[in-house]
């Protein structure tokens, strides 16, 4: 026989029903590391996941039967009564929809840029995506030539040049970072405000570099911003290609004219909803763990990893638990919320409903893409003191990294609760790759790093409905 797999089998860990089978006193006489308790359920739950490979069967028919689920969409609407009729399906207790409002931005059928040189009047084409909320053109389009910007502090001297100019943002994600998730944060800015200091210096139109490290020709949407005191303008990204074509022409000293032609618009808000499905708890029914992620995506791509990948691990999450039998002593709550991409209306509405007799324990929010899982972000020192004790629980697939500092947009309204939150960290290096694009597709996802996540959700969720916080 292989040593190695003799000596594996040899001090392979306890079944879950062997330990289970414990008598809780004589645990308690040799006051073990709490973790010794939860080890061969998380070992289990680990196992069950992979074993099964349940999720990426679940996103698949997200992605293929609903596809893209922008707020106020009918694709939305849609996404809504599939998430209901799946908890229901898989046997999750008091599932329910929470109405709220929620924006309706359009992008419309027509979109596109197109630009002419100084030396060349053949018009080349640019791919470009509407940003989220932006006006559209006239129908004849709207066209500029184009004054590149690459710091505020440059546009605080650009004076009269940029009048009926359109300002090309041009500032890429700083890929010497090692967090790509720092280097979006850095950049985004330009995203949001790029329209509205358009305006403020007489510009009629924000060229935006898309928010990626990816060098490639497909452009990533995103969420921008309007002041009503201050006139509006079209916005748009562009890929990085054709933000690096623009730019090397610009540096060559060649005059660039683009014409964008756009014909999306904001109609009235319409009525959408959270997603609601849970496990009662048998001892604590009233204090409440909230697992989840956001149901909306952007209208490019099919939204697999922002966020069909977190919504269908929070209920593959509590999926593992009710098919191994895991009564949790709290309830543990799966939220599918809506609008989290234009508004975090959805987030904003679970905070704000009145739920009587109700303790939120722990919010833990899963919405870093269906990439590998790394370990968890908590928010309140307390909580992590507690948590990161857990963290050997992960340590089996390498999900073992506990810090401080996280959370999630959604569940960001509950720390006026003085709720804990919890952010499951993933790899971020391949995310901004499809974030908010028609990269963001089904086929992109790695099925084993999905269930993994939806693993560790479950331990996590598990334990602390176990523990308490």
């Amino acid at each position: 026989m292989n040593l190695f797999i003799f000596f594996s089998r040899l001090f392979r860990p306890l079944p879950l029903f062997c330990l289970l089978s414990v008598p809780l006193p004589l645990l308690a006489q040799s006051s073990p590391p709490v973790t010794v308790l939860y080890d061969s359920v998380a070992l289990a739950i680990v196992r069950t996941a992979l074993g099964q490979n349940m999720a990426i069967g679940m996103l698949r028919d997200l992605c293929t039967t609903v596809g893209p689920r922008l707020s106020g969409s009918p694709g939305a609407a849609k996404a809504v009564e599939w998430a209901k009729r799946k908890m229901e399906s898989l046997g999750f207790q008091n599932v329910h929809l929470e109405p709220l409002m929620v924006p309706h931005w359009v992008r419309g059928p027509v979109e596109g840029a197109t630009f002419v040189t100084d030396v060349s009047q053949k018009p080349a084409m640019l791919r470009v995506a509407a940003l989220g909320g932006s006006i559209g053109t006239p129908k004849d389009g709207i066209t500029g030539e184009i004054v590149e910007i690459t710091s505020w502090d440059q546009l605080k001297t650009i004076g009269d040049r940029a009048k009926g100019k359109m300002l090309f943002f041009n500032r890429p994600m700083d890929r010497s970072l090692i967090s790509t998730g720092q280097a979006y944060g850095r950049a985004v800015d330009q995203r949001g405000r790029g329209a509205v200091e358009t305006a403020k210096v007489g510009g009629v139109a924000a060229i935006v570099r898309s928010m990626t490290t990816r060098l490639d020709d497909v452009p990533h949407t995103g969420a921008m911003g309007y002041v009503d005191t201050i006139p509006k303008v079209p916005a748009v990204a562009i890929s990085t290609v054709g933000a690096e074509l623009l730019h090397r022409l610009l540096a060559a000293g060649r005059q660039v004219t683009v014409t964008i032609n756009l014909s999306c618009e904001t109609l009235p808000d319409v009525e959408s909803a959270n997603v609601v499905g849970e496990i009662v708890g048998g001892e604590k029914p009233q204090e409440v763990i909230v697992v989840g992620g956001h149901l909306d995506s952007w209208d490019k791509g099919q939204g697999a990893h922002d966020d069909g990948a977190g919504c269908i691990q929070s209920m593959e999450a509590l999926r593992l638990l009710r098919e191994m039998g895991l009564t949790p002593k709290r309830t543990i709550r799966a939220v599918m919320f809506m609008n989290e991409e234009n508004g975090l209306r959805g987030g904003i509405a679970y905070e704000a409903k009145d739920r009587p007799g109700e303790k939120p324990v722990a919010a833990i929010e899963t919405d870093s893409g269906g990439f590998l899982p790394l370990g968890f972000g908590i928010s309140d020192s307390a909580a992590y003191e507690k948590l990161s004790k857990y963290a050997p629980l992960f340590r089996s697939f390498h999900a073992d990294h506990f810090q401080r500092g996280g959370g999630g947009a959604d569940i960001s309204p509950m720390a006026k609760l003085k709720v804990p939150l919890v952010g499951l960290i993933a790899d971020w290096n391949p995310y901004f790759d499809v974030h908010h694009s028609d990269n963001d597709v089904i086929a992109t996802v790695n099925e084993r790093q999905l269930e993994l996540g939806a693993a560790s959700l479950a331990i996590l969720a598990y334990v602390i409905a176990q523990e308490g916080l």
